[in-house]
């Protein structure tokens, strides 16, 4: 991931470098808008004099390190983490739930409710995870987009094409109304736990067995993920899609703000459906957040753009292109962390099969079914994309005339 200054006296504008006054670009200010990234053109050369000065064999770990805390604390489960670590220490003593059935609705209180000081765990969930949403999200903004910005075919997925500077800040906005609704959701689940509510977490390694321990990451591994992409896949159904989730298919050229720029009745949904097995089944907070957390962390790089791959430890991990590719085609390859879903349900993307966002269900349409605009189109996106974010750099879906020929 090594990394270079850009000449400032050029403008780049979708891979195409556009001389201009060096004098005008210098005195040039872009106004500050929290819900842009416009602004951090304004302190890109001081973050280029900044990040020369870092050692090159730590830049690939600092990238890495971000993306992996604003994964951690952008929803407000650092709080939660952090309440359980807490009881593990024997901080906090876990208290006996009372029977709410044998309380009258005049005596429930936020004590009985075990939501004691509320307002502080929302505000210390909410405070940290804005300020790691916009600095380390910025961060990557720079890194990538703006201090690589003149040379896309090494590191972006679609690299002919940026996302509109309209949508940029419209997804920020979104996604900073969805982290107030997951913000909460923490802030109630830490304050509740720390106040002693009941849940099935346990903390002690010796409550269950050892073979439990060990079980358990793959038995919530597969639930966080074959639950995410049921759930996608109805959100892409005719009502659902038009009505919610389309508003996440705004971004064709996704970053890693657009993770959480979606609806708040779906992201909220996701959230809950996350969490509920820690109120069913025995679980030690280690693997359940563990896995959480290596969740958001793909999250963030499935959305970011870039041509991240999957490290050799990870033969289930699809690369970043995987999630690019649903974005790019929309109606097809719902999985997240494994795209073993897709495969057995026929929603794996195909070489001999073209996908729209007309075209539902994620099968897409085979290639003697569509139409020659249809077909001139897609060959189209599929030029678009970029070789070297597809295994062995080789391009996986191009479309020869060959291929169309034995189509027909």
């Amino acid at each position: 991931m090594g990394t270079k200054v850009i000449n400032k006296s050029k403008d780049v504008r979708n891979g195409v470098k556009v001389k201009k006054d060096e004098s005008a670009t210098k005195k040039r200010s872009v106004p500050y808008d929290p819900m842009a990234v416009t602004w951090m053109d304004n302190y890109s050369e001081t973050m280029d004099k900044i990040w020369e000065r870092v050692p090159e064999f730590s830049k690939p770990f600092i990238v890495f390190l971000a993306v992996f805390i604003m994964g951690a604390t952008m929803r407000g489960e650092w709080l939660v983490v952090l309440v359980h670590l807490l009881k593990y220490m024997g901080v906090h003593n876990d208290v006996t739930m009372g029977n709410l059935t044998q309380v009258r609705w005049s005596e429930v209180t936020m004590e009985s409710l075990h939501l004691n000081n509320l307002v502080y765990y929302w505000i210390g969930t909410s405070t940290i995870s804005y300020t790691m949403y916009f600095a380390i999200g910025g961060f990557l903004h720079w890194y990538y987009y703006l201090n690589r910005r003149d040379r896309p075919h090494e590191w972006k997925c679609q690299p002919e094409k940026f996302l509109p500077p309209d949508l940029e800040r419209n997804e920020i906005i979104l996604g900073s109304l969805s982290l107030l609704v997951t913000n909460t959701v923490s802030a109630l689940t830490a304050c509740y736990i720390s106040n002693g509510g009941w849940s099935y977490v346990y903390h002690d390694f010796s409550e269950y067995s050892w073979a439990w321990w060990f079980l358990q990451w793959a038995v919530i591994f597969v639930y966080q993920d074959y639950m995410t992409y049921w759930i996608h896949r109805v959100y892409h159904t005719p009502f659902l899609y038009k009505n919610f989730h389309k508003m996440h298919h705004k971004y064709k050229q996704p970053t890693a703000f657009s993770v959480t720029a979606i609806h708040p009745v779906e992201i909220l949904h996701i959230q809950i459906t996350l969490m509920l097995p820690i109120f069913f089944i025995p679980l030690h907070f280690i693997p359940f957040y563990a896995v959480a957390l290596y969740t958001y962390y793909h999250g963030i790089i499935d959305h970011s753009g870039i041509n991240f791959k999957a490290h050799w430890w990870q033969p289930w991990q699809p690369d970043a292109i995987f999630h690019d590719n649903h974005h790019q085609y929309f109606h097809v390859n719902f999985g997240f962390n494994c795209s073993i879903w897709d495969k057995i349900h026929g929603t794996y993307r195909r070489k001999d099969r073209i996908y729209t966002e007309d075209i539902y269900y994620g099968k897409g349409k085979a290639l003697n079914e569509v139409s020659e605009n249809e077909l001139m189109n897609d060959i189209k996106e599929r030029k678009s994309e970029n070789p070297l974010a597809y295994r062995n750099n080789n391009m996986e879906f191009e479309l020869t005339e060959e291929d169309i020929k034995k189509s027909k």
